[in-house]
């Protein structure tokens, strides 16, 4: 695939609608949990192959002593492999993985890929007062590739204020995808927690793919998949306030997270742009 408009690009987009999503998906995470050490081992060597992943940073750096092919995908960091930023003002990354679009929301919608935007309603699925938070706000939305990190962590400190979870489909959340699906984000089968620190509200929306078997966070513990695909509100536990750079929840396979800010709140990083890496700790933003 050398560009969304290639052939190879319009046909890797077109077999997605036909595909059975969830079904492959849930096949994906049936499969990462096998404990059979011939299988997952092999699930274990060929994923080291193909992504090569950089396993030095982690608790237990020997592959094929994780007890499932999820157990290994979703490995503990070594605690000094992330430093957090610890500038009051310094809103921090709360993936590894890249920019895929980051700015201001215009008015209510975000934008996508070139051609491409859709609206905070649609991906929110929120009651108003939720969503009229963050109008002409600020959003990054950050992908985590597969031999990425998949934990995710708090950009600021806050305490969950509410959580949800929205069905949907589970197209890919790559590049080529991106430029191609309409709305793909808000199509997707989605988490959304918000959080609030004082009068400053945050959400982070951790947003499903096509084999990302499991969603899960601190406080819910496996959110997806689901035998009942319908938006579900989510516990909220009694006030807690989590430090900037706890863990919140986890990906299975690569994924997308978009970080939602009020306007006014937050002045990115002028050097991050599409394409530009990002670290879990490192500062991405300055609150006024």
């Amino acid at each position: 695939m050398t560009g969304p408009d290639s052939a190879s690009a319009r046909a890797f987009v077109a077999l997605q609608y036909l595909l059975p999503q969830h079904a492959l998906t849930a096949l994906v995470h049936r499969l990462a949990r096998v404990r059979t050490p011939l299988v997952k081992n092999a699930l274990i060597d060929a994923f080291v192959r193909h992504y090569r992943p950089d396993l030095s940073e982690a608790q237990e750096p020997e592959a094929r002593r994780y007890e499932t092919f999820n157990d290994f995908f979703t490995r503990a960091l070594r605690d000094s492999a992330r430093p957090i930023d610890a500038e009051p003002d310094a809103v921090v990354s709360p993936v590894d993985g890249s920019v895929s679009q980051l700015g201001r929301l215009d008015g209510a919608c975000l934008l996508q890929a070139k051609g491409h935007a859709f609206t905070l309603d649609a991906l929110l699925d929120a009651e108003p007062q939720w969503c009229s938070r963050f109008r002409d706000g600020a959003f990054a939305t950050l992908y985590l590739a597969p031999y990425n990190y998949h934990r995710v962590h708090m950009p600021l400190a806050g305490s969950l204020r509410a959580a949800w979870y929205v069905p949907g489909q589970l197209f890919s959340v790559n590049a080529t995808t991106a430029a191609s699906v309409p709305g793909l984000f808000a199509r997707n089968e989605r988490v959304a927690l918000l959080f609030e620190d004082g009068p400053l509200s945050f959400v982070l929306v951790l947003v499903g793919a096509l084999f990302v078997g499991s969603i899960s966070t601190l406080w819910h513990g496996v959110v997806t998949p689901r035998t009942v695909r319908r938006r579900a509100s989510l516990p909220v536990p009694p006030a807690q306030t989590l430090a900037k750079g706890a863990e919140v929840g986890r990906f299975n396979m690569g994924s997308t997270v978009i970080l939602l800010l009020p306007a006014g709140s937050v002045e990115w990083v002028a050097s991050l742009g599409a394409g530009a890496e990002v670290r879990v700790g490192r500062c991405i933003g300055h609150r006024p």
